[in-house]
């Protein structure tokens, strides 16, 4: 994939975002950190989790609530909800100050359809490709090489 000169290239998961921008050519990519990101707030689920999940019943023996068991609340991934939903704010807040004209986005399938809830339309008029992939704990060289064999 061809990454033009000034492009900005986020990777992100639940819990870590990079911001680089391509200082290099298209051919030769030269990503530069911009910005690092890491939730550290983020504790797996059990340990935020401090009860079993609610059952509902009926008085009445059936009806709407029929002796159901309510679903448990993921903690862990609201909070990786959350940091995407930030991720998109921030790179809104950048769209609209002009500081850049191409994007591309790396991220894990489901961090990648949290961030696509909420992209602006300054964002999504920027945003040049999307990659379905974990890269948040590789290297900066890792990351322009799978952006050179990404179609």
């Amino acid at each position: 994939m061809q990454v033009p000169h000034d492009t900005v290239v986020v990777v992100a998961d639940g819990r870590k975002m990079l911001f680089l921008r391509n200082e290099g050519d298209a051919a030769f990519p030269n990503l530069q950190v911009e910005k690092k990101v890491v939730d550290n707030h983020n504790p797996s689920h059990s340990e935020q989790a401090t009860d079993l999940a609610g059952g509902a019943s009926s008085t009445r023996g059936g009806g709407q609530w029929g002796g159901g068991s309510m679903g448990e609340v993921d903690f862990h991934q609201l909070e990786e909800d959350r940091f995407a939903a930030d991720t998109a704010a921030l790179l809104k807040k950048r769209a609209l100050a002009q500081d850049f004209e191409s994007l591309i986005i790396i991220a894990p399938p489901k961090t990648l359809g949290e961030l696509r809830k909420h992209y602006h339309k300054e964002v999504s008029d920027r945003l040049k490709a999307e990659i379905a992939k974990d890269l948040t704990d590789h290297t900066v060289a890792q990351i322009e090489e799978a952006l050179a064999r990404a179609e």
